[in-house]
């Protein structure tokens, strides 16, 4: 592949990627906003409960294969058809499982409520199993304006499901069936663009070829869901759930800024550079950039969110959310590095390095439950911190392969990463001064949304930031191809 044509494929993959998770998630993030304040923490708290079984089941569905597929340069039609049939049975048994569980479950927690809640919810682990190969080969072509359409008309249809199934009264059953609508109609939507169906019959030679590259990533994976979501556990078991709820939407601001970029050029990244795997320079070459113009796009999003947290949950929310607004500011600073991470992660991928994702994560895992294992002996706001030093430790281990695969280690990337650090500290003091200068929540929500971006912009400017300016020159290309055409 061309450098030229390497770069159209990534900036048109990277635009609609994002167009397709920012207006998806932007719809979901108001939606779910109003539904919060129409049914309170507690709700919000028993979903959280069921979200360890949820994430551990799904990458368990996938099972590593999806990314195998990705990472493969000749792929066949059996080939997909033997992903396809191995997520759905999977699924079905995986959906067996929790509804037998579902009473064991909801003793766990002692929430009666959860038995029913579980054999309903988990559903739509069988509904997501039948598009994770119209997904995946989407992904392999770069096609996210297909995946956009798809998701901002399931998000919108089942986003307006919940809000009124809210409104009515419905409590919890609101996001229940909100969440059951979005998976069905995925798969609705997803048949209609994709047409794809398996053609072909289940493929030994296929499975053992898959699995030798996906086995890996299904252990490593299973283990980063199970730390991921042990701390649901952890604060649904011994606080309750109204703690839960809080810890939960203060974590879900951070991922919506953090998760979601990130998530982007990990989706694109992966199957545009897999094709130049054996060409170190231009894949460290490539591999900075998207870290560098990640940074530039999360850390003042993270920092300055952490700024105005408190206008912005009083304003949004109202004020029987605002407990989770320290917890927001602490977690921040974990999902701050949460893009560092992941892209170092992604470029080991890319070099088909599986075997150093496990070794990874069974070391860095390890440190983080033991950390969880310490701070649970405290109250939230410590539990929030130990997830501050796990992060910090995940990037510092996470570069140790970086530097052996192409010699991008850890003092090399925070040093490159620095001035960017600096300047989203700065948005941060800005939005702490506007937020206890202005009383009025909406009115210092409003006032920082002004400030923030613009001191960053200047700073960018003032600074010289070489990846702002490559960033706006990829935009200024974009338009102005869109403008010929």
């Amino acid at each position: 592949m061309g450098e030229e044509s390497l770069k159209n494929k990534t900036v048109n993959g990277v635009i609609w990627s994002f167009i397709e998770r920012f207006s998806v998630q932007g719809v979901v993030f108001v939606l779910d906003l109003i539904i919060a304040r129409l049914i309170g923490p507690d709700n919000y708290g028993l979903i959280a409960m069921l979200a360890i079984f949820m994430s551990v089941s799904q990458v368990f569905i996938d099972g590593g294969f999806s990314s195998a597929l990705i990472q493969r340069k000749q792929r066949t039609a059996a080939d997909f058809s033997t992903v396809f049939y191995i997520n759905f049975g999977i699924s079905l048994l995986t959906y067996a499982a929790l509804f037998f569980a579902a009473p064991a479950i909801a003793s766990f927690f002692g929430q009666p409520i959860l038995a029913p809640i579980t054999r309903v919810y988990s559903f739509n682990l069988v509904l997501n199993s039948l598009v994770a190969v119209n997904r995946t080969k989407l992904t392999i072509d770069v096609d996210f304006k297909t995946q956009s359409k798809i998701s901002f008309y399931s998000a919108v249809l089942s986003g307006v499901v919940g809000v009124g199934l809210a409104w009515y009264g419905y409590g919890v059953w609101a996001l229940v069936y909100q969440a059951l609508a979005l998976a069905l109609l995925n798969v609705l939507f997803s048949f209609y663009y994709v047409r794809w169906l398996p053609r072909e019959g289940f493929s030994r030679d296929s499975f053992k070829n898959l699995f030798a590259f996906g086995s890996k990533l299904l252990v490593a994976n299973i283990i980063s869901a199970l730390y991921a979501k042990a701390y649901d556990v952890v604060i649904g078991k011994k606080f309750d759930k109204g703690s839960l709820g809080l810890y939960s939407r203060a974590d879900k601001f951070n991922q919506f800024a953090s998760s979601n970029i990130s998530g982007v050029l990990q989706r694109v990244s992966f199957p545009v550079l897999s094709q130049i795997q054996d060409d170190d320079a231009r894949l460290l070459s490539a591999y900075k950039k998207y870290m560098q113009i990640s940074a530039l796009v999360v850390f003042p999003l993270i920092l300055g969110m952490c700024g105005i947290a408190r206008p912005m949950i009083e304003a949004l929310l109202g004020q029987q959310w605002m407990g989770c607004v320290t917890m927001l500011q602490i977690l921040a600073f974990a999902y701050l590095w949460d893009c560092v991470v992941m892209v170092n992660l992604n470029l080991i991928y890319v070099k088909g390095h599986s075997d150093y994702v496990l070794k990874l994560e069974i070391i860095k895992k390890s440190i983080a439950f033991a950390i969880l294992a310490v701070t649970l002996f405290f109250d939230l706001t410590v539990i929030c911190c130990g997830r501050v030093v796990y992060s910090l430790i995940a990037f510092y281990l996470n570069t140790y392969y970086t530097k052996k695969l192409l010699n991008y280690g850890f003092l090399t990337q925070l040093k490159e990463l620095a001035p960017i650090l600096f300047m989203s500290l700065v948005v941060t003091a800005i939005g702490l001064l506007v937020s206890w200068m202005v009383s009025n929540a909406i009115a210092a929500l409003v006032l920082s949304l002004l400030v923030c971006p613009l001191a960053y912009v200047i700073m960018c400017r003032l600074f010289k930031v070489q990846a702002f300016d490559e960033l706006l020159d990829i935009l200024k290309n974009k338009l102005n191809g869109i403008r010929k055409h």
